[in-house]
């Protein structure tokens, strides 16, 4: 049974095919060729513009059909159609016109308006420029342009052929300063065999007049030997400290004869030693008794901060008049006596003063060790010993940095500590410190990290020219991170011109 009709069953479907395909056929709402061809899908500040043509080749429409072509921007997220474009044929065109006619006021103004409706009929060859703008979302930087054909006015619609289509909408190419990356180098310090220190403390010590002993509790002595005993006490605590030597520097305040003074002076730095030697086990040929002079220099400081008449003239004395041709004479004489007697009431007994200078070793410390004793006597590390604690951090984090300022504070004199605190402000963008660092250097040409830093903070600065001439020298002592800083002022200057060219 099955068998007998399988060759009819084959039979209608053949039939079937044949007669949709003549229906499809039949059904098609034009004739000619219909053709996009994009322009410009582009996001210009706000707007993004959607251009496009079309392009029609002996294109006639029946007349009871239309065709609308629907242009949609598609991203992953979002589809948004554009307004259609409609060709319509002779009785469907009198159709909307009907149908607009009788539009209630609510439903026109929920109606979608076409960019372009047109009467088609009769075999038509042209273009149809579609330009259309809106305002730009974010969504829209992923979106690309499909146009729909909808031949029935049904809804169903087909993807049409369109040239070259725009895959993405080009962004607008915004003009920003371009922001530099700073390539730094720092400079690592040489290893201290033996740490050698010192330290001391200023005491103004209060003695009877032509006397030489100390009295502990006479006048203001008693904080003032505390002061001394507090910097010992400081030291000896220390495991990891060594003291060598104490220096017992006396200084005398210049009225009378230096013979006199130099006595004076030595008897009471004496009776200091004597002092602390009573009080620490200290053998005693680690002190040293030293005579530092009639103060001048002394008096010059303390008369920065003096007001009193004449002091000019007494500070022209000071300056152009050697002791041995009668310096303090010409101060005594100057007007009558008046300004010497002031200062010799005010300001000599400040400066009869004495200073115990200690001078100490300290062991060097493994990394481990270093990184505590940081925490909490910094000032007995190297600078190696902090140059190799800095690197334990990531480079530019805020530890990696304090650690290269408090190198700085402990050693002021030092230029490697100096350009090591500058290159750290310059990764932190602190400008003015790196340059107030910088000038501490002295020999600056000799060190290709100075040249470097010197480069980075001009190109920061906006000096091209300057900071061109210091990575140049530095490149040329090869100086890698200066290479890298070369490129990049050679971006910053193409960056610039390009602004200042967009905005004339």
């Amino acid at each position: 049974m099955m068998k007998r009709n399988m060759p009819f069953i084959a039979l209608v479907l053949t039939v079937l095919c044949l007669n949709v395909n003549r229906v499809m056929a039949q059904d098609r709402s034009y004739e000619g060729t219909i053709t996009i061809v994009p322009v410009r899908l582009e996001q210009l500040g706000e707007t993004v513009h959607i251009d496009f043509d079309i392009l029609m080749k002996d294109v006639k429409v029946k007349s009871a059909h239309g065709v609308d072509l629907i242009p949609q921007l598609v991203s992953p997220t979002t589809t948004y159609e554009l307004p259609r474009v409609s060709i319509k044929g002779k009785n469907e065109y009198l159709v909307y016109e009907r149908r607009l006619a009788v539009m209630s006021a609510k439903a026109k103004k929920n109606y979608k308006t076409p960019y372009w409706v047109e009467k088609n009929q009769k075999k038509k060859s042209g273009v149809i420029r579609y330009r259309y703008t809106l305002p730009y979302e974010l969504w829209m930087a992923d979106a690309g342009l499909n146009v729909q054909r909808d031949e029935c006015g049904c809804g169903e619609s087909a993807l049409m052929s369109v040239e070259h289509t725009f895959d993405k909408v080009t962004l607008e190419r915004m003009l920003v300063p371009y922001v530099v990356t700073p390539y730094l180098s720092y400079v690592e310090p040489k290893v201290e065999e033996i740490k050698s220190r010192d330290i001391q403390a200023e005491c103004f010590l209060d003695f009877e007049v032509n006397k030489v002993d100390i009295r502990p509790e006479y006048m203001n002595n008693p904080q003032e030997l505390a002061k001394i005993r507090a910097m010992i006490d400081d030291l000896k605590s220390d495991v990891n400290v060594n003291v060598k030597r104490l220096d017992i520097i006396g200084y005398a305040s210049p009225e009378g004869t230096l013979a006199a003074n130099k006595r004076l002076s030595e008897g009471r730095a004496m009776a200091l030693r004597n002092y602390l030697a009573a009080r620490y086990d200290f053998p005693r040929n680690q002190y040293y008794i030293i005579f530092g002079g009639e103060n001048w220099d002394g008096l010059v400081k303390a008369l920065d901060t003096f007001e009193m008449d004449y002091k000019a003239e007494v500070l022209d004395i000071i300056t152009n008049i050697p002791i041995e041709k009668g310096r303090e004479t010409k101060l005594m004489q100057l007007r009558g006596g008046v300004p010497y007697r002031l200062m010799l009431k005010e300001i000599f007994p400040s400066l009869r003063v004495a200073i115990c200078k200690v001078s100490y070793d300290v062991r060097n410390f493994n990394l481990e060790e270093a990184k505590e004793v940081i925490k909490k006597r910094p000032q007995n590390l190297s600078l190696n010993e902090m140059f190799m604690v800095a690197n334990t951090y990531p480079k530019g984090s805020q530890e990696f940095i304090d650690v290269f300022e408090t190198a700085v504070r402990l050693y002021p004199e030092s230029e490697i500590a100096a350009m090591n605190a500058a290159t750290a402000a310059l990764s932190r963008n602190d400008l003015v410190s790196a340059e107030r660092y910088l000038e501490r250097v002295k020999s600056d040409g000799c060190l290709p990290e100075y040249n470097n830093a010197m480069g980075v903070l001009s190109l920061m600065k906006g000096d091209y020219e300057l900071s061109e001439k210091y990575l140049n020298a530095a490149k040329q002592s090869g100086l890698d991170a200066a290479k890298e800083n070369l490129e990049e002022l050679a971006k910053k200057k193409a960056n610039t011109a390009e602004i200042e060219k967009k905005n004339k």
